[in-house]
Protein backbone atom coordinates (compact mmCIF):
# COMPACT_ATOMS: atom_id res chain seq x y z
CA UNK A 1 0.00 0.00 0.00
CA UNK A 2 1.47 3.37 -0.81
CA UNK A 3 2.01 6.06 1.74
CA UNK A 4 -0.68 8.08 2.74
CA UNK A 5 -4.19 7.19 4.36
CA UNK A 6 -6.51 4.94 4.53
CA UNK A 7 -8.92 6.25 7.38
CA UNK A 8 -11.25 3.24 8.98
CA UNK A 9 -14.80 4.24 10.41
CA UNK A 10 -14.99 7.95 8.80
CA UNK A 11 -18.45 9.13 10.12
CA UNK A 12 -20.04 12.12 7.75
CA UNK A 13 -23.91 11.19 8.70
CA UNK A 14 -24.29 13.75 11.32
CA UNK A 15 -22.72 16.59 9.24
CA UNK A 16 -24.87 16.54 6.41
CA UNK A 17 -28.03 16.30 8.60
CA UNK A 18 -28.74 12.56 8.43
CA UNK A 19 -29.17 11.89 11.90
CA UNK A 20 -27.39 9.55 14.36
CA UNK A 21 -27.96 6.10 12.51
CA UNK A 22 -24.57 4.99 11.61
CA UNK A 23 -23.15 5.42 8.11
CA UNK A 24 -21.52 2.89 6.45
CA UNK A 25 -19.41 4.37 3.54
CA UNK A 26 -17.86 0.81 2.47
CA UNK A 27 -19.56 -1.33 4.94
CA UNK A 28 -18.57 -4.96 6.65
CA UNK A 29 -21.64 -5.81 9.19
CA UNK A 30 -20.91 -8.37 11.72
CA UNK A 31 -24.52 -9.79 12.25
CA UNK A 32 -25.84 -10.48 15.84
CA UNK A 33 -29.65 -10.88 17.17
CA UNK A 34 -29.92 -7.09 17.95
CA UNK A 35 -29.84 -3.59 16.54
CA UNK A 36 -30.26 -0.67 19.00
CA UNK A 37 -32.02 1.92 16.95
CA UNK A 38 -32.08 4.35 20.40
CA UNK A 39 -29.49 5.36 22.32
CA UNK A 40 -30.14 4.71 25.81
CA UNK A 41 -31.11 1.85 27.47
CA UNK A 42 -34.19 0.93 25.83
CA UNK A 43 -36.39 3.11 23.92
CA UNK A 44 -40.28 2.75 23.89
CA UNK A 45 -39.75 -0.26 21.26
CA UNK A 46 -42.33 -1.61 18.99
CA UNK A 47 -44.21 -4.21 21.24
CA UNK A 48 -46.98 -6.23 19.97
CA UNK A 49 -50.51 -5.35 21.40
CA UNK A 50 -50.83 -7.84 24.86
CA UNK A 51 -47.03 -8.78 24.64
CA UNK A 52 -45.60 -9.42 28.61
CA UNK A 53 -43.47 -6.97 29.39
CA UNK A 54 -40.41 -9.13 29.75
CA UNK A 55 -41.59 -9.38 25.84
CA UNK A 56 -41.87 -5.70 25.56
CA UNK A 57 -38.15 -5.05 27.40
CA UNK A 58 -36.83 -7.37 24.69
CA UNK A 59 -38.77 -5.92 21.74
CA UNK A 60 -37.48 -2.36 22.70
CA UNK A 61 -33.53 -3.81 23.64
CA UNK A 62 -33.46 -6.22 20.81
CA UNK A 63 -35.92 -5.09 17.83
CA UNK A 64 -35.26 -8.27 15.07
CA UNK A 65 -35.30 -11.33 17.76
CA UNK A 66 -38.83 -12.09 16.98
CA UNK A 67 -37.32 -12.63 13.48
CA UNK A 68 -34.81 -15.59 11.89
CA UNK A 69 -31.57 -15.04 11.96
CA UNK A 70 -30.90 -14.66 8.41
CA UNK A 71 -34.30 -12.29 7.96
CA UNK A 72 -32.29 -10.46 10.62
CA UNK A 73 -29.32 -9.79 8.36
CA UNK A 74 -31.37 -9.24 5.36
CA UNK A 75 -33.03 -6.30 7.33
CA UNK A 76 -29.78 -4.97 8.35
CA UNK A 77 -27.95 -4.86 5.35
CA UNK A 78 -31.59 -3.32 4.22
CA UNK A 79 -31.17 -0.57 5.79
CA UNK A 80 -27.83 -0.20 5.53
CA UNK A 81 -28.49 0.20 1.59
CA UNK A 82 -30.57 2.97 1.99
CA UNK A 83 -28.46 4.69 4.12
CA UNK A 84 -26.08 4.96 1.47
CA UNK A 85 -28.47 5.86 -0.92
CA UNK A 86 -29.63 8.79 1.39
CA UNK A 87 -26.08 9.45 1.61
CA UNK A 88 -25.12 9.43 -2.07
CA UNK A 89 -27.91 12.19 -2.61
CA UNK A 90 -27.24 14.34 -0.32
CA UNK A 91 -23.60 14.40 -1.62
CA UNK A 92 -24.95 15.09 -4.99
CA UNK A 93 -26.55 17.96 -4.06
CA UNK A 94 -23.36 19.24 -2.44
CA UNK A 95 -21.94 18.52 -5.55
CA UNK A 96 -19.92 16.08 -4.51
CA UNK A 97 -19.13 13.37 -7.49
CA UNK A 98 -20.10 10.49 -5.96
CA UNK A 99 -19.58 6.75 -8.59
CA UNK A 100 -22.68 6.95 -10.76
CA UNK A 101 -26.30 8.52 -10.25
CA UNK A 102 -27.96 6.48 -8.71
CA UNK A 103 -25.85 4.13 -7.27
CA UNK A 104 -24.49 4.00 -3.90
CA UNK A 105 -21.41 6.29 -3.17
CA UNK A 106 -19.31 3.70 -2.39
CA UNK A 107 -19.41 -0.51 -1.88
CA UNK A 108 -21.78 -2.18 0.42
CA UNK A 109 -20.28 -5.52 1.58
CA UNK A 110 -22.31 -8.37 2.82
CA UNK A 111 -23.30 -8.93 6.09
CA UNK A 112 -21.13 -10.99 7.89
CA UNK A 113 -22.76 -13.27 10.32
CA UNK A 114 -21.83 -13.57 14.21
CA UNK A 115 -20.07 -17.02 15.41
CA UNK A 116 -22.42 -16.54 18.41
CA UNK A 117 -25.99 -15.87 17.70
CA UNK A 118 -27.23 -16.25 21.79
CA UNK A 119 -26.11 -15.51 25.20
CA UNK A 120 -22.97 -13.49 23.26
CA UNK A 121 -22.49 -10.31 25.64
CA UNK A 122 -19.80 -10.26 28.00
CA UNK A 123 -20.73 -7.17 29.54
CA UNK A 124 -23.92 -6.22 30.87
CA UNK A 125 -25.53 -2.85 32.34
CA UNK A 126 -28.71 -3.44 34.72
CA UNK A 127 -30.05 -0.22 35.87
CA UNK A 128 -32.29 0.23 39.02
CA UNK A 129 -35.77 1.60 38.91
CA UNK A 130 -39.34 1.07 39.27
CA UNK A 131 -40.38 -2.04 38.06
CA UNK A 132 -44.44 -3.12 36.80
CA UNK A 133 -45.11 -3.47 40.35
CA UNK A 134 -43.84 0.20 41.19
CA UNK A 135 -40.78 -1.48 43.20
CA UNK A 136 -38.29 0.73 43.11
CA UNK A 137 -35.86 -1.69 43.88
CA UNK A 138 -36.53 -3.36 40.57
CA UNK A 139 -32.84 -4.37 38.81
CA UNK A 140 -33.43 -4.73 34.88
CA UNK A 141 -33.71 -2.49 31.70
CA UNK A 142 -35.23 0.33 30.80
CA UNK A 143 -38.70 0.25 28.38
CA UNK A 144 -40.25 3.61 27.97
CA UNK A 145 -38.55 7.15 27.74
CA UNK A 146 -37.58 10.18 30.53
CA UNK A 147 -39.23 12.55 27.97
CA UNK A 148 -42.62 10.37 27.82
CA UNK A 149 -42.34 9.87 31.57
CA UNK A 150 -43.48 6.23 31.32
CA UNK A 151 -39.83 4.43 31.93
CA UNK A 152 -40.80 1.27 33.51
CA UNK A 153 -37.74 -1.12 34.59
CA UNK A 154 -37.60 -4.64 33.37
CA UNK A 155 -36.28 -7.91 34.07
CA UNK A 156 -34.17 -8.98 31.25
CA UNK A 157 -34.95 -12.69 31.38
CA UNK A 158 -36.24 -12.32 27.77
CA UNK A 159 -33.25 -10.77 26.15
CA UNK A 160 -31.82 -13.21 24.55
CA UNK A 161 -28.56 -11.76 23.89
CA UNK A 162 -27.55 -11.47 27.69
CA UNK A 163 -26.31 -14.60 28.86
CA UNK A 164 -27.87 -16.47 31.47
CA UNK A 165 -24.79 -15.89 33.88
CA UNK A 166 -25.34 -12.00 34.28
CA UNK A 167 -29.13 -12.19 34.69
CA UNK A 168 -28.73 -14.42 37.69
CA UNK A 169 -25.92 -11.83 39.19
CA UNK A 170 -28.40 -9.15 38.16
CA UNK A 171 -31.19 -11.17 40.19
CA UNK A 172 -28.80 -11.20 43.30
CA UNK A 173 -28.51 -7.91 43.12
CA UNK A 174 -31.63 -7.13 43.28
CA UNK A 175 -32.25 -9.50 46.18
CA UNK A 176 -29.69 -8.14 48.16
CA UNK A 177 -30.81 -3.73 48.14
CA UNK A 178 -34.41 -5.06 48.42
CA UNK A 179 -33.19 -6.27 51.79
CA UNK A 180 -31.14 -3.26 52.06
CA UNK A 181 -32.59 -0.30 54.66
CA UNK A 182 -31.56 2.07 51.87
CA UNK A 183 -32.91 3.30 49.29
CA UNK A 184 -32.45 2.68 45.40
CA UNK A 185 -31.21 6.07 43.79
CA UNK A 186 -33.25 7.28 41.23
CA UNK A 187 -33.40 10.51 41.06
CA UNK A 188 -30.23 12.10 42.41
CA UNK A 189 -31.78 14.81 44.16
CA UNK A 190 -34.30 13.02 45.55
CA UNK A 191 -31.71 11.17 47.26
CA UNK A 192 -31.14 7.14 47.63
CA UNK A 193 -27.90 5.22 47.49
CA UNK A 194 -28.26 2.00 45.18
CA UNK A 195 -27.61 2.54 41.44
CA UNK A 196 -26.72 0.08 38.46
CA UNK A 197 -24.91 -2.79 38.39
CA UNK A 198 -22.41 -3.77 35.56
CA UNK A 199 -21.30 -7.47 34.71
CA UNK A 200 -18.58 -8.80 32.85
CA UNK A 201 -17.44 -12.31 31.75
CA UNK A 202 -15.43 -14.46 29.75
CA UNK A 203 -14.34 -17.58 28.16
CA UNK A 204 -12.37 -18.61 30.90
CA UNK A 205 -15.48 -18.71 33.47
CA UNK A 206 -14.61 -14.83 35.09
CA UNK A 207 -17.20 -12.67 36.24
CA UNK A 208 -16.90 -9.39 37.42
CA UNK A 209 -19.58 -7.19 39.02
CA UNK A 210 -19.38 -3.41 39.18
CA UNK A 211 -21.74 -1.40 41.86
CA UNK A 212 -22.33 1.90 41.68
CA UNK A 213 -23.94 3.72 44.80
CA UNK A 214 -24.44 7.08 45.20
CA UNK A 215 -22.38 8.55 48.99
CA UNK A 216 -25.21 11.08 49.58
CA UNK A 217 -24.35 12.33 52.85
CA UNK A 218 -23.22 8.72 54.40
CA UNK A 219 -20.14 9.29 56.33
CA UNK A 220 -17.25 6.86 56.33
CA UNK A 221 -18.64 4.47 58.87
CA UNK A 222 -21.69 4.15 57.39
CA UNK A 223 -20.19 3.20 53.86
CA UNK A 224 -17.56 1.29 54.88
CA UNK A 225 -20.93 -1.06 56.39
CA UNK A 226 -22.98 -0.68 53.35
CA UNK A 227 -19.45 -2.35 51.39
CA UNK A 228 -19.11 -4.68 53.73
CA UNK A 229 -22.43 -6.38 53.64
CA UNK A 230 -22.22 -6.18 49.76
CA UNK A 231 -19.50 -8.57 50.05
CA UNK A 232 -20.62 -11.09 52.96
CA UNK A 233 -23.46 -11.29 50.53
CA UNK A 234 -21.55 -11.94 47.53
CA UNK A 235 -18.55 -14.01 48.84
CA UNK A 236 -20.43 -16.05 51.52
CA UNK A 237 -23.98 -15.37 50.89
CA UNK A 238 -27.00 -15.65 48.79
CA UNK A 239 -24.67 -14.44 45.83
CA UNK A 240 -21.88 -16.82 46.81
CA UNK A 241 -24.04 -19.05 43.88
CA UNK A 242 -22.45 -16.46 41.46
CA UNK A 243 -19.17 -17.41 41.94
CA UNK A 244 -17.64 -13.92 41.47
CA UNK A 245 -13.97 -13.57 40.48
CA UNK A 246 -14.34 -9.72 40.99
CA UNK A 247 -16.85 -7.59 43.28
CA UNK A 248 -16.37 -3.86 42.48
CA UNK A 249 -17.77 -1.00 44.26
CA UNK A 250 -17.90 2.74 43.18
CA UNK A 251 -19.45 5.76 44.94
CA UNK A 252 -20.73 7.92 42.54
CA UNK A 253 -22.33 11.33 42.23
CA UNK A 254 -22.60 11.65 38.02
CA UNK A 255 -24.35 9.45 35.80
CA UNK A 256 -21.06 7.53 34.65
CA UNK A 257 -17.60 7.92 36.29
CA UNK A 258 -13.85 7.36 35.59
CA UNK A 259 -11.69 5.52 37.91
CA UNK A 260 -9.83 8.77 37.99
CA UNK A 261 -12.83 10.85 38.96
CA UNK A 262 -13.88 7.92 41.45
CA UNK A 263 -12.06 4.91 42.14
CA UNK A 264 -13.16 1.83 41.70
CA UNK A 265 -12.93 -0.26 45.04
CA UNK A 266 -12.22 -3.98 44.84
CA UNK A 267 -14.14 -5.60 47.73
CA UNK A 268 -13.67 -9.38 47.19
CA UNK A 269 -11.76 -11.45 44.56
CA UNK A 270 -9.41 -10.76 41.75
CA UNK A 271 -8.38 -6.83 40.50
CA UNK A 272 -8.22 -8.07 36.81
CA UNK A 273 -10.41 -10.45 34.60
CA UNK A 274 -9.06 -12.37 31.35
CA UNK A 275 -10.18 -13.18 27.91
CA UNK A 276 -8.53 -14.88 24.85
CA UNK A 277 -8.86 -13.96 21.40
CA UNK A 278 -6.93 -14.53 18.38
CA UNK A 279 -4.76 -16.31 20.09
CA UNK A 280 -3.42 -13.75 22.54
CA UNK A 281 -4.39 -13.21 26.23
CA UNK A 282 -5.99 -10.12 27.47
CA UNK A 283 -6.34 -8.52 30.90
CA UNK A 284 -9.52 -6.87 31.22
CA UNK A 285 -10.25 -3.31 33.85
CA UNK A 286 -13.64 -2.85 35.45
CA UNK A 287 -13.89 0.29 33.25
CA UNK A 288 -11.88 -0.93 30.00
CA UNK A 289 -13.68 -1.11 26.62
CA UNK A 290 -13.68 -4.20 25.50
CA UNK A 291 -16.09 -5.75 22.30
CA UNK A 292 -18.90 -7.09 24.05
CA UNK A 293 -18.82 -9.84 21.46
CA UNK A 294 -15.78 -12.26 21.89
CA UNK A 295 -16.12 -14.21 19.26
CA UNK A 296 -17.30 -11.52 16.61
CA UNK A 297 -14.71 -9.20 17.94
CA UNK A 298 -12.13 -12.09 16.37
CA UNK A 299 -14.40 -11.86 13.19
CA UNK A 300 -14.64 -8.27 12.89
CA UNK A 301 -10.16 -7.62 13.20
CA UNK A 302 -9.93 -10.43 10.65
CA UNK A 303 -11.99 -8.89 8.11
CA UNK A 304 -10.14 -5.28 9.30
CA UNK A 305 -6.73 -7.27 8.68
CA UNK A 306 -7.97 -8.08 5.14
CA UNK A 307 -9.42 -5.17 4.58
CA UNK A 308 -6.38 -2.73 5.42
CA UNK A 309 -4.62 -4.23 2.84
CA UNK A 310 -1.44 -3.56 6.02
CA UNK A 311 2.12 -5.24 5.21
CA UNK A 312 5.41 -5.30 7.22
CA UNK A 313 5.98 -1.84 6.23
CA UNK A 314 2.80 -0.13 7.39
CA UNK A 315 2.04 1.94 10.70
CA UNK A 316 -1.46 0.97 12.61
CA UNK A 317 -2.23 3.41 13.53
CA UNK A 318 -5.18 2.36 16.93
CA UNK A 319 -7.65 5.45 17.70
CA UNK A 320 -9.55 4.44 20.80
CA UNK A 321 -7.63 1.84 21.15
CA UNK A 322 -9.25 0.55 24.79
CA UNK A 323 -7.18 -2.46 25.93
CA UNK A 324 -5.36 -2.51 22.60
CA UNK A 325 -7.24 -6.02 20.80
CA UNK A 326 -7.09 -4.66 17.37
CA UNK A 327 -3.80 -3.15 17.81
CA UNK A 328 -1.99 -6.32 19.19
CA UNK A 329 -4.39 -8.98 16.75
CA UNK A 330 -2.38 -7.13 13.93
CA UNK A 331 0.49 -6.10 15.45
CA UNK A 332 2.73 -9.39 13.68
CA UNK A 333 1.32 -8.09 10.32
CA UNK A 334 2.60 -4.24 10.50
CA UNK A 335 6.62 -2.29 11.10
CA UNK A 336 4.28 -0.14 14.43
CA UNK A 337 1.22 -0.27 16.57
CA UNK A 338 0.14 3.01 18.30
CA UNK A 339 -2.66 3.11 20.31
CA UNK A 340 -4.50 6.35 21.41
CA UNK A 341 -6.98 6.09 24.45
CA UNK A 342 -9.01 8.31 27.13
CA UNK A 343 -9.10 5.23 29.67
CA UNK A 344 -5.85 5.15 31.53
CA UNK A 345 -6.46 1.98 32.96
CA UNK A 346 -7.19 0.61 29.32
CA UNK A 347 -3.82 2.17 28.43
CA UNK A 348 -2.17 0.21 31.31
CA UNK A 349 -4.24 -3.05 30.31
CA UNK A 350 -2.59 -2.43 26.62
CA UNK A 351 0.57 -2.60 27.74
CA UNK A 352 0.43 -5.46 30.34
CA UNK A 353 -1.24 -7.20 27.32
CA UNK A 354 1.37 -6.33 25.05
CA UNK A 355 4.11 -7.14 27.32
CA UNK A 356 2.61 -11.16 28.22
CA UNK A 357 2.08 -11.44 25.06
CA UNK A 358 5.73 -10.59 23.86
CA UNK A 359 4.85 -8.05 21.44
CA UNK A 360 7.61 -5.47 20.94
CA UNK A 361 6.63 -3.43 18.65
CA UNK A 362 3.30 -1.33 19.76
CA UNK A 363 3.10 1.65 22.24
CA UNK A 364 0.27 3.13 23.90
CA UNK A 365 -0.69 6.90 24.90
CA UNK A 366 -3.36 8.07 27.15
CA UNK A 367 -5.29 11.00 26.43
CA UNK A 368 -7.94 12.69 24.44
CA UNK A 369 -7.30 11.39 20.19
CA UNK A 370 -7.87 15.23 19.41
CA UNK A 371 -4.95 16.17 21.69
CA UNK A 372 -2.90 13.38 20.99
CA UNK A 373 -2.84 12.84 17.53
CA UNK A 374 -1.55 16.40 16.35
CA UNK A 375 1.80 16.13 18.91
CA UNK A 376 2.04 11.70 17.01
CA UNK A 377 1.68 12.95 13.70
CA UNK A 378 3.09 16.84 13.28
CA UNK A 379 6.38 15.30 11.56
CA UNK A 380 5.07 12.66 10.28
CA UNK A 381 6.79 11.14 7.02
CA UNK A 382 4.33 10.28 3.68
CA UNK A 383 7.21 7.43 2.98
CA UNK A 384 5.72 5.11 5.19
CA UNK A 385 2.10 3.69 4.58
CA UNK A 386 -0.49 4.30 7.50
CA UNK A 387 -3.53 2.66 8.57
CA UNK A 388 -5.75 4.56 10.93
CA UNK A 389 -8.61 2.23 12.61
CA UNK A 390 -11.30 3.92 14.60
CA UNK A 391 -14.01 1.48 16.67
CA UNK A 392 -16.57 2.92 17.17
CA UNK A 393 -16.50 5.52 14.92
CA UNK A 394 -15.81 9.22 16.58
CA UNK A 395 -17.67 12.03 14.26
CA UNK A 396 -15.07 14.31 12.92
CA UNK A 397 -12.20 12.07 13.52
CA UNK A 398 -11.56 12.09 9.73
CA UNK A 399 -10.79 15.99 9.58
CA UNK A 400 -8.60 16.16 12.25
CA UNK A 401 -6.80 12.92 10.85
CA UNK A 402 -6.73 14.93 7.66
CA UNK A 403 -5.55 18.34 9.15
CA UNK A 404 -2.62 16.92 10.60
CA UNK A 405 -1.53 14.99 7.40
CA UNK A 406 -2.25 18.19 5.05
CA UNK A 407 1.81 17.78 4.54
CA UNK A 408 1.74 14.45 2.81
CA UNK A 409 1.97 14.64 -0.83
CA UNK A 410 0.10 11.50 -1.79
CA UNK A 411 -3.07 11.99 0.52
CA UNK A 412 -6.18 11.82 -2.14
CA UNK A 413 -8.28 14.75 -2.38
CA UNK A 414 -11.09 12.99 -1.32
CA UNK A 415 -9.73 11.02 1.33
CA UNK A 416 -9.96 7.00 0.55
CA UNK A 417 -12.64 6.11 3.53
CA UNK A 418 -13.07 2.80 4.64
CA UNK A 419 -15.97 2.00 6.99
CA UNK A 420 -16.38 -1.00 9.15
CA UNK A 421 -19.40 -0.96 11.80
CA UNK A 422 -19.61 -3.93 14.01
CA UNK A 423 -23.36 -4.23 15.09
CA UNK A 424 -23.05 -6.09 18.00
CA UNK A 425 -20.84 -3.93 20.09
CA UNK A 426 -23.61 -1.00 20.33
CA UNK A 427 -26.26 -3.32 21.06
Amino acid sequence: MSGGLWCVLSPVCRRLGLGTQPVLPSSLLTGSTTVKWRKGNAGEGCSLPGSSWGERLADAVTPLWRLPYQEQLQVKYENQRKVLQTLASRLQELGVDVQKPGELCCPLRPVVPSPVINGYRNKSTFSVNRGPDGNPKTVGLYVGTGRARNIVCVRADHVKNIPSNHKHVAQCYEEFIRRSPLDSCILFHEGGHWRELVVRTTSHGHTMAIVTFHPQQLGQEALATQKALLKEFFASGPGAGCALTSLYFQESTMTRCSHEQSPFQLLYGEPHIFEDLLDLKFRISPDAFFQVNTSGAETLYRAVGELSQADGDTVLLDVCCGTGTIGLSLARHVSKVIGIEIVEKAIEDARWNAAFNGISNCEFHSGKAEAVLPQLLSSWEDTQPLVAVVNPSRAGIQLRMRENFSHCSTLPESAEALAVWFTSPAC
